[in-house]
């Protein structure tokens, strides 16, 4: 195995470890391997001890993410579209489904893919999960939350949201909660062992900057890197709460290694809410950035505040954040100048 791992990753190893948490030996298949999350994923499975199967069409996903795990013998690509049927002829014993885009300006451009990615996909990987009798993990959203009420701020999972199931964002948003809604008929009818992380913003490197409406973190850190205009949606009051790659990858690897998670649905972000402006301001000093913020309109249905509740992740999967937002930004601004991304 020729490959560096991140200080992140080694860090998850032994918080895991270190409460009895194991997955080492198991075999695990995951959708979107190949995606920012999954990647990451991939390679703190592998640095447990597991054998992992990535699954990927690139779609959004990248080959240069996962090429320097190829070298090790625990690690399988095939390249698929989980849309579409297939036969895994490895023994499984956990299925992260986690195939699909989730730009907001991928939304209207692909959003029959998006809709595939979490109704057919999930179709598909359940099926799978259930002919192997393993665990399976969905990947949701807080997407699923839409915009929530002013009472629901921060999030909890009990909140049943507030979402256009018309609207631009609605092959998303919906697509996301039918996709839970296939886990749960599935648990119901076949007994299976389901668990379901809702994520909020989480960024790092690896993720994708893709110009002007590319995921907020790396748009600001690439646009202040070139010294160009920092582009706001809207007056930039909205909020966001935003979870380092490495804190998002331990809570999800918690709900699937914890029993007791067992037909759980857990947020897990950071609770700390930031306004997009106060992100832009941070990303520009931390860059030395010359560049100007503008102002663009605001995209439709965008959330005005988001954050979540998570003492259910603090209380189930002994979980909480541990990278603030200086610090994570400063990790992937770095990986940016050096090609890292």
């Amino acid at each position: 195995m020729d490959r560096d791992t991140d200080s992140g990753i080694i860090d998850i190893c032994n918080s895991l470890k270190k409460d009895g948490l194991t997955l080492e030996g198991m075999t695990v298949l995951i959708t979107g391997g190949a995606g920012f999350i999954g990647s990451w994923t991939c390679e703190t499975l592998l640095n447990l001890g597991a054998r992992v199967i990535c699954l990927d069409n690139f779609a959004s996903g990248l080959k240069d993410n996962i090429s320097h795990l190829e070298s090790d013998e625990d690690f399988t690509f095939i390249k698929h579209d989980i849309s579409k049927p297939i036969r895994i002829d490895k023994k499984l014993d956990i299925v992260m489904h986690m195939a699909s885009r989730a730009s907001p300006f991928e939304f209207d451009k692909f959003p029959i893919q998006i809709l595939k990615a979490n109704t057919l996909g999930i179709w598909v990987a359940l099926g799978i999960a259930k002919k192997h009798g393993a665990k399976f993990l969905y990947t949701s959203t807080s997407e699923v939350y839409g915009d929530p009420d002013q009472r629901f701020v921060p999030t909890p999972e009990t909140y049943n949201g507030n979402v256009n199931p018309v609207g631009p964002r609605s092959c998303y948003d919906e697509a996301k909660r039918a996709g839970e809604a296939f886990v749960m008929a599935y648990r119901s009818q076949h007994g299976m062992d389901t668990r379901m992380v809702r994520i909020f913003n989480t960024y790092g490197p690896k993720m994708r900057a893709d110009d002007i409406y590319g995921r907020v973190v790396p748009r600001f850190i690439e646009q202040a890197l070139n010294n160009d205009p920092i582009t706001v949606f809207g007056d930039g009051t909205q909020t966001r709460s935003f979870t380092y790659i490495t804190d998002q990858v331990e809570g999800i690897l918690r709900l699937a290694s914890t029993d007791k998670a067992s037909g759980e649905v857990v947020n897990i972000g950071n609770d700390k809410e930031r306004t997009i402006l106060d992100l832009a301001l941070m990303v520009k000093e931390l860059t030395g950035s010359s560049s100007d913020i503008t102002f663009h309109p605001l995209p439709v249905d965008d959330p005005k505040r988001r954050c979540p509740d998570i003492s259910k992740a603090k209380r189930l999967l002994k979980w909480q954040p541990k990278v603030g937002l200086k610090e994570g930004l400063l990790k992937t601004i770095n990986a940016f100048k050096t090609g890292g991304m």
